[in-house]
């Protein structure tokens, strides 16, 4: 098998807490010419997702600190990295889920490592660039995406996870216009979609805990008749 020449090495990470899966996984990868990084827990993963960029996740389920679906939803919140979920569960249903909650591909354990690299071949090959970074600024105020942490002119501020939710959707689409209908379905769900009352409690508090002078907003811009828009800067 020809390896990746040095100008298409790609980064893979490894989170997954079995010390002989690592072992193997590392020796694979490692053997086809892909720079590899391994982490035992999923908070560390999700350090070294933010910190080293890397271009594909291999990701187990069974982590002994966080869920591996939390672990999958946290990545998503920010980044669209391929991610192939590695399990010992070989129930339809948690395929299933993991696969709607964002995974790109699945291997059962015990896998056989060709197929395994076949599959990283084929999620790097239909991936796009990634270019997302989990930190944002806009003036005064910071929104680490990866470390669910939001600072304004240095000083930590407390958000709700719904509040959260909806600053990461403004974050993600900066400087587009998101219709209220959009931005009901994603954070609060389909069923959601005329509730235009939540969302205006809800940008009434982001303006009130981020916004400098909450009653002339220069980050969360309201667009008349359609929705609001995130200032990118």
């Amino acid at each position: 098998m020809n390896s990746p020449s040095t100008q298409e090495t790609k980064r893979v990470l490894v989170i997954d807490d079995e010390p002989q899966i690592q072992r193997l996984l590392r020796l694979s990868l490692e053997g086809a010419g892909y720079r590899v990084e391994v982490a035992g827990q999923g908070r560390l993963g999700l350090t070294l997702a933010a910190q080293w960029r890397p271009e594909l996740v291999l990701l187990d389920l069974g982590l002994p600190d966080l869920p591996g679906a939390e672990v999958l939803a946290q990545l998503r919140g920010w980044t669209q990295v391929p991610v192939i979920i590695l399990t010992a569960l070989d129930a339809e249903s948690e395929k299933i889920a993991a696969l709607d909650a964002g995974a790109d591909d699945y291997v059962t354990k015990p896998f056989n490592t060709g197929e395994l690299l076949a599959r990283v071949r084929v999620a790097l090959r239909h991936a796009g660039p990634v270019h997302e970074t989990p930190v944002f600024q806009a003036g005064g105020l910071v929104v680490d995406l990866a470390s669910l942490r939001v600072t304004r002119d240095g000083k930590d501020v407390s958000l709700t996870a719904t509040e959260f939710n909806l600053l990461r959707l403004f974050v993600r689409h900066a400087g587009k216009v998101l219709t209220h209908r959009t931005l009901l379905r994603e954070v609060w769900g389909p069923q959601s979609e005329s509730q235009t009352h939540y969302l205006r409690v809800y940008v009434a508090r982001l303006r009130e805990k981020l916004e400098r002078h909450p009653d002339q907003p220069e980050l969360f811009l309201t667009e008349p008749g359609i929705g609001y828009r995130f200032k990118a800067g």
